[in-house]
């Protein structure tokens, strides 16, 4: 069972080098301008996507979880899982993560780097 932790640690771990960055520079620069989420194309998918979307968050949650005491990326892990998950609320709550200044810089000093404009906050 250890096993399987430290493999999703692992997992987790290159997910987040690879994922964050994309989808960070794939968000519009007003994503987070308006007071409720803007229905983008890219974000759709079909039912069985988004449920199977969400299995996998709730795994990554558990297992950030279980990461806490055990090795591995716990609170990465759960950032990840939070992130690919849809619970009310989600969007005040990224609104609220992204408005932190230390998050804030390092979202727009990635964007910055893939030539994108900065995003705009409301």
């Amino acid at each position: 069972m250890i096993e399987f932790f430290i493999v999703l640690s692992v997992v987790s771990f290159v997910f987040s080098l690879v994922a964050i960055p994309y989808f960070v520079i794939k968000l519009p620069y007003d994503y987070f301008a308006h007071e409720h989420r803007p229905k983008e194309k890219w974000l759709k998918g079909s039912g069985i996507f988004n449920i199977v979307k969400n299995i996998v968050g709730i795994v990554l949650i558990i297992g950030g979880i279980l990461m806490l005491v055990l090795p591995g990326q716990g609170v990465l892990t759960i950032l990840i899982g939070l992130m690919i998950t849809d619970f009310p609320g989600k969007y005040k709550f990224e609104r609220w993560l992204v408005k932190r200044e230390p998050v804030l810089k390092t979202i727009n000093w990635i964007r910055k780097r893939a030539g994108k404009r900065e995003l705009l906050i409301a």
